[in-house]
């Protein structure tokens, strides 16, 4: 255990700072996506249920005030399952920026070797373009996870929000 923590903390070091605030959106980015997940697969289906029921139970459902009970309903279920989404693609966003960050800043260490040493040496600039590679590939690996997951919810509550439309019907006037 023991010698995983010192190699993250060696991988931290070699990437910056950046890779470190890179690091924290992607927890909290993956944290916001697991509770989505376990939303849509535990508290959504009892909440469509009983939305499902609450709408067969209506003796009245071919009324204009019918219609507009419906819409209210699909509509909060849909708020419920959309929730957070557009926040994780803001983060998904983000990912891949602070990961250029990263690489400007690495890149401004290779130039600061570069001034101060006189020369090109690899040797002495090897740490800084380190630093400027690292964090571009943690913000895409972070970027690309997030992709798809974020994919995902947003396809599932619209698939979700057209089952429950099928679901709550109308009944036509005779």
């Amino acid at each position: 255990m023991i010698e995983i923590l010192e190699t993250i903390r060696d991988f931290t070091e070699t990437g910056g700072q950046v890779l470190l605030i890179i690091g924290g959106l992607i927890f909290v980015m993956w944290l916001m996506i697991l509770e989505r997940v376990m939303y849509v697969f535990v508290t959504h289906k009892q909440y469509k249920n009983a939305v499902i029921a609450k709408w067969t139970a209506r003796s009245e459902r071919s009324s204009w005030n019918s219609e507009q009970i419906r819409q209210a309903m699909i509509s909060r279920v849909s708020l419920k399952l959309g929730a957070g989404v557009p926040i994780i693609q803001s983060l998904v966003a983000l990912c891949p920026l602070l990961g250029l960050m990263g690489t400007v800043t690495g890149m401004i260490e290779v130039f600061d070797v570069m001034a101060i040493s006189g020369s090109g040496n690899a040797r002495s600039m090897a740490s800084g373009v380190s630093k400027a590679t690292i964090p571009t590939m943690a913000g895409m690996v972070g970027a690309l996870s997030g992709v798809f997951a974020s994919t995902w919810l947003a396809r599932t509550a619209k698939n979700e929000r057209a089952s429950l439309e099928d679901s709550l019907r109308m009944e036509r006037k005779v």
